[in-house]
């Protein structure tokens, strides 16, 4: 019997996390879980160390200094993730939080060659020329993101000159067919209220300003060594194509299943088999259920998607500092100090009134994010 693959996952009481968890625990004759991770909820991360038999425990921004759990190895910081990645006993990474404090960890697990499984925008939107090149073979970095899950599926086992086109998919959010005079009166509340997927705040109104979206554009781009013209998205209200691929002689290859994040999970784990998820209770769409609608993004009432696409088109400064301007708008929008609407402005005061130049470094690159922020922070105060 071959020996199970020893997992470590950050991020693990978020959304994606659980999916990776729920993978990992209906089969437990494949995986077996070393280390989880999380920012600061100790109680949750605990329970689930329990739950899946964890050994090392860690809390980059513990509330408590002195955090301790018995029965675990319990680390605290962002430099622990570094060394749970070179701790010997994981032979695989997922990266499933958010933000940029888990890069480092990021580049240490491709430098030291285990298999990462990867749904951290950040990490490739802010840092992609530090962490691309790290890559050392096909299949070390997998997309855990449905969308990029979907398009390297689909482009597996072409040649890159046979590629055309790839297209991401977005639900279009609970404003997809609304006016421009109807988003000027959307509510925080409203925002929230995501028709297809469940998650975090911030990636729901990343989603509402189809935001989310075009950050995803630009993440692709990186993981695919594509220029902005040959990568897009389309509004697919049903969320049942995920991603698809164009190739040179016109035919398209996509993905289509269930809008459910443990399967493009499985997939990154699981890598190059499949797992039986449909015996362990996961339905398929049966075929009279597919639907293959697909329309356009409008740039003018989804000005945030407008505004990722330039920033990656532009490149250098530009894909931090839009992360960061956006982490601080969205914030002031949650809080009822800006409306909806202002979301795009702001950050598109931030973009504009850039007069820097490009990051050289992993840290300038960084630093950029806090920059955005903090620009968009004067903004909004304003």
């Amino acid at each position: 019997m071959a020996s199970k693959i020893r997992l470590a996952v950050f991020g693990a009481t978020g959304s994606v996390g659980g999916a990776v968890l729920d993978i990992c625990a209906r089969f437990p004759e494949i995986f077996e879980i070393t280390a989880l991770a999380a920012r600061s909820d100790a109680k949750k991360l605990a329970a689930l160390g329990r739950r899946h038999g964890a050994k090392i425990l860690c809390l980059t921004e513990p509330k408590d200094k002195g955090w301790r759990e018995e029965g675990f190895t319990c680390l605290t910081g962002r430099g622990a993730l570094s060394e749970i990645v070179e701790n010997p006993e994981v032979e695989h990474a997922v990266f499933a939080s958010s933000g940029t404090t888990a890069i480092e960890a990021l580049q240490r697990a491709l430098t030291r060659g285990i298999d990462v499984s990867l749904a951290n925008k950040e990490s490739i939107v802010v840092a992609g020329p530090w962490v691309m090149p790290l890559v050392k073979r096909a299949g070390q970095l997998r997309p855990v993101d449905s969308e990029h899950s979907a398009v390297w599926q689909c482009i597996e086992g072409a040649e890159k000159k046979e590629l055309s086109r790839i297209w991401l998919t977005a639900s279009g959010g609970p404003f997809r067919d609304y006016s421009a005079e109807e988003l000027e009166r959307v509510t925080p509340a409203a925002a929230l209220n995501h028709p297809v997927w469940r998650m975090g705040a911030k990636i729901t109104i990343d989603s509402a300003t189809l935001m989310n979206k075009g950050i995803e554009c630009i993440e692709a781009m990186q993981l695919f060594a594509l220029p902005s013209e040959r990568v897009s998205a389309l509004i697919h209200p049903r969320s049942q194509v995920h991603g698809m691929a164009e190739f040179t002689d016109g035919t398209v290859r996509l993905l289509l299943s269930p809008a459910d994040m443990r399967l493009p999970a499985a997939a990154a784990l699981a890598w190059p088999k499949r797992l039986p998820l449909m015996e362990k209770g996961l339905p398929p769409l049966e075929p009279e259920q597919w639907d293959l609608s697909f329309r356009g993004i409008d740039e003018k009432l989804f000005p945030c998607f407008a505004l990722a696409r330039e920033a990656g088109r532009a490149g250098g400064a530009y894909p931090a500092l839009l992360v960061g301007a956006d982490e601080s708008a969205v914030e002031h929008f949650l809080r009822a100090e800006i409306s909806y609407c202002d979301i795009a402005r702001v950050i598109s005061g931030v973009l504009e009134g850039y007069r820097g130049s490009a990051p050289s470094s992993l840290e300038e690159a960084t630093a950029l994010v806090e920059e955005g922020r903090a620009a968009a922070d004067e903004i909004c105060r304003r």
